[in-house]
């Protein structure tokens, strides 16, 4: 829906309260109605909010409709401020005509071009850092006991800019490997045996799946950080006074003294065989300044209380992300609002579905947590800022159900839930899908590894059995490939303007979406034993209780 652009913003969002409380007025029935979804959604995929961007006005205005939408329906508030839990964050720039990187000393020191050779990203612990080193190559730079693997076995770091490829060993399962070989993870190997700097090497297999020169679309993107009570960047490697990521032809001048030539250690990296780490007879210099600044952007949370005196104090939390991208780079173009229809209004417009269906029937036993976030398309920040400051007990929530990005494009015959094959929660889905006639599918894309790519990731390291459902692949419609539309979703709008109302969405499809997540809070909610976590579960052993 247009909306006409001398339409006041505070109008807006108050016309959209009055039509809805008319449409509750008429109707008191506890069942989804689509036209209550489109209603949510083209006002959250609207071009007033200009992509709600984390911190955006956009944003904010977007984060008050939510907490109206709550109110009216009559959930308790359970944020710090009523609603709202407002996330500080630190927003760091980089000043790229500060950089250096230097490989060698004295006379043949051989100073890297910016960007040409490396990328830099702002530093969100100092506006001004700068290290120089001996260097150590470290393979992967992984560390992983359940598969007998250790990267700095035999290595001494301490002190030392250490240097690592990107990716993994091919043979790691895909959920476990993203873990294992995340950045934050490799990271915190380095820090823990004590380096002072990381330099990541891209790599011919890496290039393949996207490259360098992709990745300089990025380039003067800020940093975003949450802050701790300390004014502190969470999960950022303080020790680390510099960073940076070197294109193959910078990285072979960095090896120009090793032992082994980096064009043989990428052999072994595209033959998956081991990778052994030693010194490489050099030092690096990294230097940078960056300008940081101050933003809030709000999580929005609230509570449906459950019915039983004692359950009642165990949560079902259900997550949406509101946040998405802002305005596109690109000022040359005639549109430049990346709206998020898919990702993530038609999430959100689910999760509001589903709270009012779920407030006007009878009360469940246990309680629903609603969190709405900030920042997922930053790093799934305000997902862990919420997890990391809860605003009811940790130990109490029993349960994720995610909301991201539901392509509601085609009529959907079955589900995938990503992190069914890790917690009970996988019988649930199945069930729950199964009453409407849904089938539950396994992953399709398994080297995606989306298990850790949305905000229910960091309810799953509090140890909280977690499931994302996503629509599948078939489609009821005769002569219609559901995977087919959803892939075209992917490769020419996600993340771009045309995410956005002129899609073809099919509200039929989004009743059916939260039908279905309806039912899997439910029966988490009344069913008498908590969730567990499998007891082959990677996730499990890692971060829960196993078994029941």
């Amino acid at each position: 829906m247009k909306l006409i652009k001398q339409f006041s913003l505070t109008a807006l969002v108050a016309s959209f309260v009055t039509v809805l409380a008319a449409c509750s007025e008429q109707t008191n029935t506890a069942s989804v109605e689509k036209a209550r979804i489109q209603a949510h959604l083209e006002f959250l995929a609207d071009d007033q909010l200009e992509g709600r961007d984390t911190g955006s006005q956009g944003y904010e205005i977007a984060a008050n409709y939510v907490a109206s939408e709550f109110k009216k329906i009559g959930l308790v508030p359970a944020g710090t401020d009523g609603y709202m839990q407002r996330v500080p964050f630190r927003r760091a720039f980089l000043n790229q005509n500060s950089t250096v990187v230097k490989i060698g000393s004295g006379a043949k020191a051989i100073e890297l071009k910016y960007p040409q050779d490396y990328m830099m990203g702002a530093n969100t612990s100092s506006t001004e850092s700068s290290v120089k080193a001996e260097v150590v190559f470290v393979g992967y730079g992984l560390i992983a006991e359940d598969y007998n693997y250790d990267d700095y076995a035999g290595l001494d770091v301490e002190g030392k800019i250490v240097v690592a490829l990107t990716g993994r060993p091919k043979a790691w399962p895909s959920e476990e490997g993203a873990h294992l070989g995340s950045g934050k993870v490799k990271s915190a190997n380095a820090a823990k045996h004590g380096a002072i700097g990381f330099v990541t090497l891209h790599t011919p297999k890496r290039e393949k799946v996207r490259s360098y020169t992709t990745s300089l679309n990025y380039l003067g993107a800020p940093s975003l950080r949450w802050l701790d009570e300390e004014d502190t960047p969470f999960g950022v490697q303080k020790q680390f006074k510099g960073a940076a990521y070197l294109n193959i032809d910078a990285g072979k001048k960095l090896f120009a003294n090793a032992p082994t030539a980096l064009e043989d250690i990428f052999v072994l990296d595209n033959e998956d065989k081991e990778i052994k780490g030693f010194d490489l007879n050099t030092s690096i210099e990294l230097a940078s300044k960056s300008r940081h600044e101050k933003i809030t952007s709000p999580n929005v949370v609230a509570i449906l209380p459950g019915s039983d005196p004692v359950l009642k104090d165990e949560y079902v939390v259900f997550t949406a992300h509101l946040d998405h991208i802002g305005l596109a780079k690109d000022v040359t173009t005639k549109d430049r609002i990346n709206n998020g229809a898919m990702d993530n209004a038609s999430g959100v417009s689910v999760l509001l579905e589903t709270a009012r269906v779920l407030a006007n029937s009878e009360r469940p036993r246990r309680s629903i947590l609603f969190t709405v976030v900030t920042g997922e398309e930053k790093g799934l920040l305000g997902a862990s800022y919420f997890a990391n400051n809860p605003t009811v007990p940790l130990t109490s929530m029993i349960a994720n159900v995610n909301l991201d990005m539901p392509v509601l494009l085609y009529d959907f015959a079955d589900v995938i839930a990503f992190g069914a094959n890790h917690s009970s929660l996988g019988a649930v889905v199945e069930k729950a899908a199964g009453e409407l006639g849904i089938g539950l599918s396994p992953d399709p894309m398994p080297e995606q590894a989306i298990f850790t790519r949305s905000d229910h990731y960091n309810f799953v390291k509090k140890g909280i059995p977690a499931v994302f459902l996503m629509t599948g692949f078939t489609s009821k419609t005769e002569g219609e490939d559901g995977g087919k539309v959803w892939g075209e979703f992917f490769a020419k709008h996600y993340h771009k303007p045309s995410d956005s109302l002129d899609l073809p969405i099919n509200y039929d499809a989004a009743k059916v979406f939260a039908d279905v997540n309806i039912r899997i809070g439910l029966t988490i909610a009344n069913q008498d034993e908590r969730p567990y976590w499998l007891e082959d579960s990677f996730f499990g052993k890692t971060f829960g209780q196993t078994g029941k």
